[in-house]
């Protein structure tokens, strides 16, 4: 009786073990946590599902569209970062840029092995490393250095859509040849290409395309340096046929206009202020030699070092810039300027010669006068005073005694006999003639080139 009443109690308490165990389990399932999902390990599984050795070859360029053998078109869209040099003697530019290259590829598609509910999470498979995939040739054709930047990581990445899409972006610093024509400089706008094509692939493999929106862009804050501003650009195609095949090619033009301002600032309001510095000379006595020669090779040299400098900004070309007809019309001033006073000091000399001899003429007409009148007085002593005036009536001249007709004489004639000297005399008529000169040179010169059209001779 009493091991039966154990084998009762242990098996109540095995049952109620039982029990215990089965609500513990419904209540551990029912406040359990999700297991999340580590998409990074969804991620690798798809990259070693679709870029397999056995399955992805990178030599091999993808398909035309809707998987036909055509060429591959790559949509570029290109991103202009900044600018750090337009260098007119060397005709180059110094560029930053973001270039970006979209193309599709079918055997990179994996939209059909993203599970459901993944795709909210899995937009795109991010790579640094661009020799997984095939990669378009792509070159600059009128590039003459170049440098991608790797500092801290490379600065590239290469996105894989679900459809098969590939985006390509690098960051790129170049700098590019521009040629230049400079025959309005610094009045002038240059245009300069930035040429993309391929380099291997003929039309017939790959064709560039610029996308519809954003072929080129620029950020909010881009300025531009060396007193340029960037007055339009635009886009457009290029290809080009070789003897080895036509090649597709995309060209961007950027046209640069100068800032007259600083221009004025830094090269015509010093020349002119030089030019005008060299008139001071004509208020100044001819007889200050030592002042007006300093003066006057003062600005010629000035004008001269300003002219040498500005010809070292600039190449060496074969026609005539027209920043060369101001400086070469400005030491032509300056350098008449200095003539001028060569010109009064001769004149000068020239007066004194002249007042020496007319003060030498008068000093013997004196004496001459003297004489015949003692004569005159000595002959006529014992004669009787009514006689004496009459012999002496031919010696009074009759125009003092009948007034002739006095001519009606010019006021311009009348103003410059009031100068005794000739060197005064060239001294006031320079004082009008240079500075009308001179507005009469900026009329024209400005009114020339101010409407002269930009742009290369046909």
């Amino acid at each position: 009786m009493k091991m039966l009443l154990n084998q009762l109690l242990i098996t109540a308490l095995f049952a109620e073990t039982i029990n215990l165990s089965a609500g513990s389990n419904f209540f551990s399932r029912r406040y359990r946590k999700k297991e999340e999902v580590n998409y990074r390990q969804v991620e690798k599984k798809i990259l070693d599902e679709i870029m397999g050795p056995s399955i992805y070859d990178a030599r091999i360029r993808p398909a035309g569209i809707n998987g036909t053998d055509e060429a591959t078109l790559v949509y570029v869209n290109i991103f202009f970062r900044s600018f750090s040099k337009i260098d007119d003697v060397k005709m180059e530019y110094s560029f930053q840029i973001t270039l970006r290259q979209q193309w599709n590829d079918v055997r990179l598609k994996f939209k059909d092995k993203l599970e459901k509910g993944h795709e909210d999470k899995i937009k795109y498979l991010t790579m640094t490393d661009a020799s997984k995939v095939w990669m378009p040739d792509t070159f600059f054709r009128n590039e003459k250095i170049g440098a991608f930047h790797s500092i801290l990581t490379p600065n590239l990445y290469i996105r894989v859509f679900p459809n098969g899409d590939v985006l390509y972006s690098i960051r790129v610093s170049l700098i590019c040849s521009c040629s230049m024509h400079l025959a309005l400089f610094p009045l002038d706008e240059q245009t300069c290409h930035l040429n993309v094509a391929s380099y291997g692939w003929t039309k017939s493999d790959l064709i560039y395309v610029w996308k519809e929106k954003g072929a080129v862009q620029f950020p909010d804050n881009f300025s531009l340096p060396g007193g340029f501003k960037l007055d339009d650009y635009g886009n457009q195609y290029c290809d080009i046929e070789t003897v080895t095949g036509a090649y597709s090619c995309l060209q961007v033009d950027l046209t640069f206009a100068r800032e007259l301002s600083f221009y004025l600032v830094t090269i015509y309001i010093p020349c002119f202020m030089i030019v005008v510095v060299s008139w001071f000379s004509f208020w100044l006595d001819h007889k200050a030699v030592p002042a007006r020669v300093a003066l006057g090779v003062t600005t010629l040299l000035a004008m001269s070092t300003t002219m040498g400098s500005i010809q070292r900004s600039l190449p060496p070309v074969a026609y005539t810039k027209a920043i060369d007809v101001w400086t070469g019309f400005c030491v032509f001033f300056v350098f008449s300027a200095l003539l001028e006073y060569a010109l009064v000091n001769y004149a000068s000399r020239s007066d004194a010669q002249r007042a020496a001899k007319q003060k030498e003429r008068k000093e013997k007409e004196l004496e001459f006068s003297g004489f015949n009148a003692e004569r005159i007085e000595d002959a006529n002593a014992s004669m009787d005073p009514l006689l004496r005036r009459i012999e002496g009536a031919h010696l009074i001249p009759p125009a003092s005694i009948i007034p002739g007709h006095v001519p009606r004489t010019n006021r311009m004639t009348e103003w410059m006999r009031n100068f005794q000297f000739q060197a005064k005399k060239i001294d006031v008529f320079s004082r009008v003639l240079f500075p009308s000169s001179f507005a009469l040179f900026n009329c024209l010169y400005w009114s020339y080139y101010l409407t002269r059209t930009h742009g290369k001779p046909s």
